[in-house]
């Protein structure tokens, strides 16, 4: 025991993620207060680190060059990336830093190489989505043919992570269904603990009101729907949202849309004009829309989506059976009534009529009928924004649940024993 004290208070740590601190922004500066400790955040874009940990930025690689065969590009891409943080780490290395630990999110090349350089380091590595050709995002719009040449390309896309994974002592996936996705070799040593969500800031205790970048200022008096995207895309479903949104607005004279999310190109392809698809969908149905009520705010900063959800009366949010995003457990928090599609990640989360609503992906009338119902009877749900908020607090309060077991697993790899009772290894989805 007086050992591991040790080993704790002495800690040399790198945490690698290109958009720092990514996944790591509440683990790497918990870390760095510890006494004797020596934390470095690595990344590739310039973003606002925590406090703490000493943030460092590589050289932009380059991507993959024009005749490099398509389903090869990525993994050019991966190796360039991979290659440009070995050589920052060199350089680290002959100033004397010699990381005891080093925690990666490796799908974008930059767990390549950490085991040639730093040979006797624990690697703790991040496991959030390994692509398959059925069960998960492709193939999940029936309208999307999947081809021999499509599955290929898919396959070709894991084998960065393959490599990054195969030199790993342990990993961490947020989510049961998202560990589900990867080979059983992988599985057996990875443990499912997620970043987890500030109960204290994702509350319903808050401003009654917001103003939007256009000037409608929102509040918990008029009947604001919301939908929230990093990018506007078919996999968040707001292809299907903005085919409900002409019935919603129809039925509810006094609704507001209120829709965040930037427009370029996300985790699917854009359409095949290249147009962005706020563009399609506005030239689909935006005749059919009272624009005086409908609120494109781009990206806002947290705190005014935190405000959003504490006072939209129907929040939408739908996924393919990919990554569940950090908004979803963040608008729970607030008490939001969430509006959700029935795959996968949400199925893990929510549960249909007892702490949101859950309903068929592609049904955008179910939708409209869902939102409409919400909006016109919102102390009916008031006992399921209550139970949203339970959940969040059982399963996903930072504080209470997430960053302590993060802290524990993070231990748990340093000194050599992650596979050890103390961390929980489920092994199967619910």
């Amino acid at each position: 025991q007086a050992r591991q004290r040790e080993t704790r208070r002495v800690v040399q740590a790198l945490f690698i993620h290109q958009n720092f601190p990514g996944q790591y922004r509440h683990l790497a500066p918990l870390i760095a207060k510890r006494k004797g400790a020596r934390v470095i955040g690595l990344g590739e874009r310039a973003n606002q680190s925590p406090p703490g940990p000493i943030h460092i930025r590589y050289a932009a690689p380059e991507g993959a060059g024009e005749k490099t065969h398509r389903y090869l590009r990525p993994v050019e891409a991966a190796v360039r990336r991979g290659q440009a943080v070995a050589r920052t780490l060199v350089g680290l290395k002959q100033k004397g830093f010699v990381p005891d630990i080093i925690c990666c999110h490796p799908g974008w090349g930059e767990g390549l190489y950490l085991r040639d350089v730093f040979p006797d380091a624990k690697l703790l590595q991040y496991c959030e989505f390994y692509y398959q050709s059925s069960g998960g995002d492709v193939g999940f719009d029936p309208a999307q043919e999947i081809t021999l040449d499509e599955m290929a390309r898919v396959r070709t896309l894991n084998m960065t992570q393959l490599q990054s994974l195969e030199a790993t002592d342990w990993g961490v996936s947020p989510t049961l269904w998202q560990r589900s996705r990867y080979p059983e070799f992988i599985r057996a040593k990875t443990s499912v603990v997620h970043e987890g969500v500030d109960a204290n800031f994702a509350t319903p205790n808050g401003p009654a009101s917001v103003k939007l970048p256009d000037g409608f200022m929102a509040s918990k008096q008029e009947e604001i729907v919301t939908f929230v995207s990093r990018n506007l895309e078919p996999y968040r479903g707001f292809d299907i949202f903005m085919r409900a949104l002409p019935e919603i607005l129809a039925r509810r004279r006094g609704a507001h849309a209120v829709i965040v999310g930037g427009d370029e190109r996300g985790y699917g392809r854009l359409p095949a004009d290249g147009k962005s698809w706020k563009a399609t969908m506005m030239a689909e149905v935006g005749d059919k829309l009272d624009m005086s009520r409908v609120h494109f705010t781009g990206r806002i900063p947290h705190e005014g989506l935190v405000a959003l959800f504490r006072l939209t009366k129907a929040h939408v949010y739908y996924t393919y059976p990919f990554v569940l995003s950090w908004s979803l457990v963040e608008a729970m928090g607030c008490e939001a009534l969430v509006i959700g599609s029935d795959t996968p990640p949400l199925a893990e989360v929510m549960q249909h009529e007892k702490n949101g609503i859950m309903l068929p992906f592609f049904d955008h009338a179910r939708m409209a009928e869902a939102v409409v119902d919400a909006l016109a009877n919102p102390d009916r749900y008031m006992p399921l924004r209550k139970a949203a908020r339970r959940t969040m607090l059982e399963r996903f309060d930072l504080h209470a649940h997430c960053l302590p077991q993060q802290v524990k697993l993070f231990d748990a790899v340093l000194e050599g024993h992650p596979g050890t009772d103390a961390i929980p290894l489920p092994e199967a989805t619910p």
